[in-house]
């Protein structure tokens, strides 16, 4: 990337107007995409990404520049503007850059550069031909597959220097239902921290035929009924509704400006007994998963909620500051055009003592969401709107017809405490999640849980 000294020397520059912190992030990214319709390659695309970012505080005031032109004389130029917005003297701050060396927790076995295209091409095939097979209603499948490889450099001030490589796999496979003038979709992206090695582990096949049983059930599927009632959400990607409607909430970004509805509330009853919650970005090959997070601190297990009572955020170091709390390696961001802030990495809700079929056996009337759709939250209010992909109607503890059309209405603070019953099935799911320090790969999970009163919208 660069050497120690013109990195000792833009971090000198970027202090010279009187900054009491400053940080570079480095980052070679090389990006594989392609994207299959019907069987056939309709795009196909590579890229490479290299640039710096540069960032300094003052007390609380942060200034972010960033630029992809790496020769020194304009790396320097770039630390100088960005002090520019300060006014003051330069301390007295000796920088000496120590590498810190990194335990690798996310071993790579087949790195996605070593594999050719023809190779990930027929994965693809495989993905789409089991989907399109399933069943003759299937109409369409589109498959996409995406690969990258991440080398970041961090140092600061503070005398930090830390490296890391991040190497991510995924494949998205999406089918559509058609019978007369009616369409259904159903899909499925897995996707982890690994490199080729992700499709020895995964069955493409499997996935591709559970993305079109969800489109070929909802296609036939009645409307939903609308109205307050208990609602079981499966596993997985349920945990959606947690991530969005909670999650942003716990994050320092809003929670140190006092814009979340959690604010100031640690050590409060936030939730029901039955739910504890963590943010993990150790685990091991996962999605959302790093070595280090981008301001250079090692990722760790983040407890959020601890059977009800609220326990720690997810924090940087820039809102850490506001916060007066040490940051908790939770501090990401898209590429070096971006500052970073406090995100989530894979937040899941914990396993409970509850199963399916308890929870099924247990509600009279309502909803069993097996797989969720896309939603919007208002993270400042927790109120939140979700759609549900793959529904079905719960009648006298047995479920019964599928019905489409549903949609989850509520409010994060609240739905928590009206989470009665927890599984035992933990699972992940994968995503990106987008906020002010751009998109993200993330994990959501839970195990299955039930809502004992929401608003279900739906057509009666």
């Amino acid at each position: 990337m660069l050497s120690k000294k013109v990195i000792e020397d833009i971090l000198n520059e970027a202090l010279s107007t009187g900054g009491d912190f400053a940080e570079v992030f480095i980052e070679n990214k090389s990006v594989n995409s392609m994207y299959m319709v019907d069987g056939k390659i309709e795009q196909a695309l590579s890229g490479r990404d290299y640039g710096i970012g540069i960032r300094i505080f003052k007390d609380l005031f942060s200034v972010y520049a960033y630029t992809n032109k790496m020769d020194f004389e304009n790396l320097i130029k770039t630390a100088r503007k960005a002090a520019g917005a300060l006014k003051g003297n330069h301390g007295d701050i000796v920088i000496n850059l120590l590498k810190q060396e990194i335990e690798n927790k996310h071993k790579i076995l087949i790195s996605p550069d070593s594999v050719e295209k023809i190779e990930k091409v027929k994965i693809m095939r495989e993905a789409y031909k089991s989907a399109k097979e399933y069943d003759e209603v299937i109409s369409q499948v589109r498959v996409n597959y995406s690969d990258s490889i991440q080398d970041v450099l961090i140092a600061n001030s503070e005398n930090l220097y830390v490296e890391d490589r991040r190497v991510r796999s995924r494949i998205g496979i999406e089918s559509i239902a058609s019978k007369g003038n009616e369409m259904q979709t159903g899909s499925y992206r897995p996707g982890a921290s690994k490199g080729f090695e992700l499709f020895n582990d995964i069955d493409v096949k499997e996935y591709g035929r559970e993305a079109s049983r969800i489109a070929k059930t909802m296609l036939g599927a009645k409307y939903a009924p609308s109205g307050k009632m208990p609602v079981i959400i499966d596993n997985e990607f349920g945990g959606v509704i947690f991530h969005e409607a909670c999650g942003h909430g716990l994050e320092a970004t809003s929670v140190a400006k006092g814009l979340s509805v959690f604010a100031g509330k640690l050590g409060e009853k936030i939730a029901s007994d039955v739910v504890s919650a963590v943010d993990d970005g150790t685990l091991p090959n996962e999605w959302g998963s790093s070595n280090i997070d981008d301001e250079g601190h090692k990722t760790q297990r983040n407890l959020l909620i601890e059977n009800g009572i609220l326990k720690g955020y997810m924090i940087d170091k820039l809102n850490g500051r506001r916060m007066g709390m040490a940051p908790t390696g939770s501090s990401r961001r898209e590429s070096y055009k971006f500052a970073p802030t406090s995100r989530m990495t894979n937040t899941f809700i914990l396993p409970g003592k509850s199963n399916l079929e308890e929870m099924i056996k247990n509600t009279e009337k309502g909803i069993y969401a097996k797989y969720m759709g896309g939603g919007s939250v208002n993270p400042s209010t927790g109120d939140f709107n979700f759609s549900v992909m793959e529904g079905y109607i719960v009648e006298n503890g047995k479920i019964k017809e599928p019905v489409r059309g549903a949609t989850l209405i509520g409010n994060g603070p609240e739905s928590l405490k009206k989470i009665d019953m927890v599984g035992d099935n933990l699972a992940h799911g994968q995503g990106m999640c987008g906020s002010v320090s751009g998109s993200i790969p993330a994990n959501v999970g839970q195990p299955t849980i039930r809502i004992e009163e929401i608003v279900v919208g739906g057509r009666d």
